[in-house]
């Protein structure tokens, strides 16, 4: 079985953020990693880790069509070009696929999301995507969260966690580390 992992940039009390920022964040304090934080080299160490793991990507249709226009030719995402991406969506068309990055598959259901898990490969990285990792996380098929845990309280934004009633559930820390600008990496594996 693939690991499932989700990664991002998250608030204190829990919004994510894109590095940048940008229409799609919906809150005005949109692009606070790259505008209040200082941001080291020491701290964005951990995509570079995570590249290493990564075998696919997954992306809701939102996140996609916020990164398919410009991740192809971003120098900083160059390891990403070839790698497998799917995208979980039930509206995106076959012909709004983005061209010139790497093979990219739609999957329909939660359910497709499965038997990706079940086939044969390594890990499969979520960026961005809350709304899909919400789901995902409901479903029981994340399997890590690697966070870069910022110092800052934002009260709006898109949530990483679901505010659902569901049962509790366990993470052990695999790997944590604090940086001089209060930022803190945090891997969970969730406990089953």
């Amino acid at each position: 079985m693939r690991d499932l992992v989700y990664t991002g940039f998250l608030s204190l009390d829990g919004v994510l953020d894109s590095p940048g920022g940008g229409p799609g964040e919906g809150h005005r304090s949109g692009g606070w990693v790259i505008k209040d934080i200082e941001v080291l080299p020491e701290v964005l160490s951990l995509k570079g880790e995570e590249l290493k793991d990564t075998t696919a990507l997954l992306f809701g249709r939102r996140s996609y069509e916020l990164f398919a226009p410009v991740w192809p030719d971003s120098a900083d995402h160059a390891a990403y070009q070839e790698l497998p991406k799917y995208v979980v969506s039930t509206t995106l068309a076959d012909d709004a696929l983005v061209d010139g990055w790497g093979p990219t598959t739609i999957l329909r259901s939660t359910e497709d999301v499965v038997e990706l898990k079940k086939s044969e490969g390594g890990a499969i990285f979520i960026h961005g995507s809350a709304e899909l990792a919400r789901r995902l996380a409901d479903a029981g098929l994340i399997d890590r969260y690697n966070l870069l845990l910022f110092p800052v309280l934002l009260g709006a934004g898109k949530s990483l966690f679901s505010r659902a009633d569901n049962d509790k559930q366990k993470l052990h820390l695999r790997e944590s580390e604090a940086y001089p600008n209060g930022v803190l990496k945090l891997i969970y594996d969730v406990v089953r």
